[in-house]
């Protein structure tokens, strides 16, 4: 059962239209809303410090939704059930806490021209959704991955790699030959020298080649190390096509995805908002308890930005040490139970104790 959630955040959020006005207007607008966390008074230990701690915790974000799809704020910790493998487990660490964020913004450098003009148009905005606890690295993907400079918790710095990166989204359809117009590249760099090209994908035989799989994995890597007691997540924007020649299989991306507890979020554009639920965004967001949104008109983005950073600060947090189950399997699944009737709960489907070796294709 995939088993996703946005609480009460203890923070003040700006609301996602202002959040959209001070992120393009000013980054160092966004700052503003920014509240120091408490402080932990000696002998108090915090839900984010016992995780951090003690290794021997599975941590389990977890999103409840009524039937309407509105987030329901008021679960106690006695209303949730938790089973790993079919075996109950006790909740050890409960919280209804924000938790900072690790995340890598995720963009779809090769989007047609109408998605394209709208993420160009929005991209800024994203930055007025963090908060100076986390932190974000901007990367793209089109038929290779392009890593961005690494992480800041900087809003000013992260609002200026957003802009950049819409900069280098196309503005329109490159030449007949595709990305290979460009000349042999190395990870996007000409082997004489010369900037970074970001070139748009291309289509052999109606397939496309962008490498959606290998830029989520990519991603992953990234997170896997970024600390036990963040919300790490993928903000994925994408018009949900992915191509054919992958390295890696959905399979082994979830499993990469798994092992190091990233969620994924997603804004779908473009084709991805006519066929809904049939894309690569929402195949891994239900797998991993996050949650995917689509945008079919370019006043709608904005908002979404701001939704899915405050759905991914402001889960519950449930965490308990395994007990019951066969310790030497190295996949184990979750269920997360309320008991409350009519509720829809989103949360990763499963971990692995080991991490499993990549499988490239």
């Amino acid at each position: 059962m995939v088993t996703r959630n946005r609480l009460h955040c203890p923070r003040k959020l700006l609301s996602p239209a202002l959040v959209a006005a001070a992120a393009i207007g000013s980054a160092s607008a966004g700052q503003a809303q920014n509240t120091a966390a408490p402080a932990t008074l000696p002998g108090q230990e915090t839900p984010q410090s016992q995780i951090a701690l003690r290794k021997d915790l599975v941590v389990v974000p977890v999103t409840v939704k009524d039937a309407a799809g509105h987030i329901v704020l008021d679960i106690r910790q006695d209303e949730f059930r938790i089973f790993e493998d079919g075996v109950e487990q006790t909740i050890g660490v409960f919280s209804d806490q924000a938790f900072p964020i690790s995340a890598v913004v995720l963009i779809d450098n090769d989007l047609p021209k109408k998605a394209r003009q709208d993420v160009r148009a929005t991209l800024g905005a994203i930055a007025g959704g963090f908060s100076a606890e986390d932190e974000a690295s901007v990367c793209r993907f089109d038929h290779a991955f392009h890593g961005g400079p690494g992480f800041t918790s900087d809003n000013d710095k992260l609002f200026v790699e957003l802009a950049q990166a819409s900069l280098d989204i196309p503005a329109e359809a490159p030449s007949a030959g595709g990305p290979f117009s460009l000349g042999p590249l190395i990870n996007g760099q000409s082997p004489s020298g010369g900037p970074v090209q970001y070139g748009r994908g291309m289509e052999i035989a109606g397939k496309s080649d962008k490498i959606a799989d290998d830029a989520v994995y990519a991603a992953a890597q990234l997170l896997k190390d970024r600390g036990r007691a963040r919300r790490k997540i993928i903000f994925l924007i994408s018009d949900g096509v992915n191509g054919w020649y992958n390295k890696h299989r959905f399979e082994d991306v979830l499993n990469a995805l798994l092992s190091s507890g990233v969620s994924v979020y997603g804004v779908g554009v473009g084709s991805a908002a006519k066929n809904r639920g049939a894309d690569v965004l929402s195949r891994y967001a239900r797998a991993m308890g996050g949650d995917v949104y689509y945008a079919a008109q370019s006043e709608e983005l904005t908002n979404l930005y701001a939704q899915v950073t405050e759905e991914a600060r402001n889960q519950y947090t449930l965490a308990y040490s395994p007990q019951g189950t066969d310790r030497t399997k190295d996949y184990h699944s979750i269920e997360i139970r309320v008991k409350r009737p009519d509720l829809t709960i989103l949360a990763r489907r499963g971990y692995y104790s080991a991490a499993p070796l990549p499988q490239p294709r």
